[in-house]
C-alpha cells in the first residue's frame, strides 16, 4: 500500500493524514488521581445539573422500577459479570435477562412466542411490519394510524423503503380507511401521540376489519 501511494513508512502516512494542530504526543492528560478523588470530582460536576420536568411526551415518560427488579437484576453483579470465554462483556447477562423476560411474557399472555431483544418501540414497529410481510403474502402496503408516534413512523418508513414497500398514513379511522384492502399490515398506536388511550372497542374494530382482508395487526 505504501509503495502504491508513494510513501516510505506508516509514520510518513500518519504525518500526511493527521493535521499538526490536533496532535498531542504527550496525550495532554492531567495528573493522575485516586479513585476517591475521581468520584469526588464527578460528583462535583454532576451537582451542577439542574434537572427539570421532562415534557417531551411522544412515548417518552417516567417509569417505576419495582424494588425486586432493581435489587435482583440491576444491583446483582451476576447479571453484568456473566461471560463466555469468547465474549467477556455485559451482553451475556443481558441476553439471559431478555430470555427470562420474554419467557415470562409468553407465559402470562399465553402467546406461542414473544421477543424482547429490540432496542426501542420504533425499531419494534419496523420489525413487526417486516414479520407481517413474511407471514402475509397478500397485500402491498403498510397502513398506519395518523396517531402513530413520529419516531416510529420515521423508522418504519426507512425500513420499508429498503424493502420497496409503501407506508400509507390513514386519513381517518383505520377500520374505514380506503387503503385497508391493500394492506398486509395495520399499525395502531395507544397511547396516541397526544396521550389518548384508544378504547378497546375501537382497537377491536380495527383488528376485525384488518383480519377480514388478511392483514396482520401491530
Amino acid at each position: 500500500m505504501l509503495e502504491f501511494i508513494g510513501l516510505a513508512s506508516l509514520t510518513e502516512l500518519s504525518d500526511r493524514a493527521m493535521p499538526q494542530d490536533i496532535r498531542c504526543l504527550d496525550l495532554c492528560l492531567p495528573p493522575a488521581r485516586s479513585e476517591d478523588q475521581v468520584q469526588a470530582r464527578l460528583g462535583e460536576l454532576a451537582s451542577r445539573n439542574n434537572p427539570g420536568r421532562a415534557m417531551i411526551g411522544l412515548g417518552y415518560h417516567g417509569t417505576v422500577t419495582p424494588a425486586v427488579i432493581r435489587r435482583n437484576v440491576l444491583e446483582n453483579p451476576t447479571w453484568y459479570t456473566a461471560y463466555t470465554p469468547y465474549q467477556p462483556e455485559i451482553s451475556q447477562g443481558r441476553l439471559e435477562m431478555l430470555f427470562n423476560f420474554q419467557t415470562m411474557v409468553a407465559d402470562l399472555t399465553g402467546l406461542p412466542i414473544a421477543g424482547a431483544s429490540l432496542l426501542d418501540e420504533a425499531t419494534a414497529v419496523a420489525e413487526a411490519a417486516a414479520m407481517a410481510r413474511r407471514i402475509t403474502r397478500s397485500g402491498e402496503v403498510v397502513l398506519v394510524s395518523a396517531d402513530l408516534l413520529p419516531q416510529s413512523l420515521a423508522v418504519l418508513q426507512t425500513r420499508m423503503r429498503a424493502l420497496g414497500i409503501a407506508v400509507v398514513v390513514a386519513d381517518g379511522p383505520l377500520a374505514q380507511a380506503p387503503d385497508l384492502a391493500r394492506a398486509f399490515c395495520v399499525v395502531v398506536q395507544t397511547p396516541t401521540t397526544d396521550g389518548r388511550l384508544q378504547p378497546t372497542a375501537e382497537l377491536a374494530a380495527v383488528a376485525e376489519a384488518a383480519h377480514a382482508v388478511g392483514a396482520q395487526v401491530v
